[in-house]
């Protein structure tokens, strides 16, 4: 839960973020897959690829960002519950439950912890003098699921906080992101079957979506910083890794298109 109160337009300015960050890559996933099975259109597929993403998240990123300077009391909050709510998993009664004595209008506040056997505890104001579990208190999410929703909300603070940087760590960040999604595109062909493909780069796809979170942590970030040594701002480092990949998988697709062009001119 929130530690303060939201209201229907946060709700949906964080939702929103999220679903960028998704149609960003299942976009491009369907979109290269689909064009490299044209043969007529790929040579033009990358750049109309990649203007139409960059234009959607821009458009997009800047929607968001005027939507959320509207003012909060012009929309009613959402009720959660009042005093003495109860936040247990209702497929399961015999888990951990938590009373909020204020209700949700302070989740943080003092609460009454009831653990499978185990004695109810009181805790204050702020006290985290007992490791609890995170809402829900369910399991029944796939693991792999989990990660994949973790990484893409984290992508989509990052476009966030990008944007509220200024247009060019935006540009500079969502840009080479795009470039090296496109990049990709061809060198995913593994098979004669357009479904594996498909799966394959999702896969792939997959892939550089964990990389970017791990690359964007802190603890990265500081190591980076220190192995730069202030050379390059570590800030734009990450988006010339990026474009220096990128630029790398599309001169081994034309080395490795022109070697196919020999062989069948032979």
């Amino acid at each position: 839960m929130p530690p303060k109160p939201e209201n229907s337009l946060t709700l949906f300015i964080s939702s929103a973020h999220w679903a960028l960050s998704f149609s960003l890559f299942s976009s491009i996933i369907i979109s290269l897959n689909y064009a490299v099975r044209k043969k007529n259109i790929a040579l033009l597929s990358i750049p109309i690829v990649m203007g139409l993403s960059f234009l959607f998240c821009f458009g997009i990123s800047t929607a968001l960002d005027h939507w959320r300077f509207v003012p909060p009391s012009q929309l009613p909050g959402i009720p959660l519950g009042g005093k003495g709510v109860i936040l247990s998993n209702t497929l399961n009664r015999n888990e951990t439950s938590i009373v909020l004595l204020n209700g949700t209008v302070e989740p943080l506040g003092p609460r009454v912890v009831s653990i499978p056997d185990q004695p109810l505890t009181y805790h204050r104001t702020g006290s985290t003098s007992v490791d609890l579990p995170p809402v829900p208190f369910g399991n029944d999410t796939p693991w792999f699921l989990k990660d994949v929703n973790i990484d893409i909300r984290l992508n989509a603070e990052m476009f966030q906080r990008k944007f509220s940087e200024g247009l060019y760590s935006y540009l500079l960040y969502v840009g080479a992101l795009i470039y090296l999604l496109c990049s990709l595109g061809y060198t995913i062909k593994f098979s004669v079957w357009p479904l594996a493909n498909l799966f394959m780069t999702t896969l792939v796809f997959r892939g550089i979506l964990a990389l970017n979170t791990f690359f964007n942590t802190q603890e990265i970030q500081q190591v980076a910083s220190s192995f730069l040594e202030n050379k390059i701002p570590t800030a734009k480092a990450l988006p010339y890794i990026f474009i220096g990949f990128g630029t790398l998988v599309n001169v081994f697709s034309f080395l490795v298109f022109i070697a196919k062009r020999r062989v069948e001119d032979d």
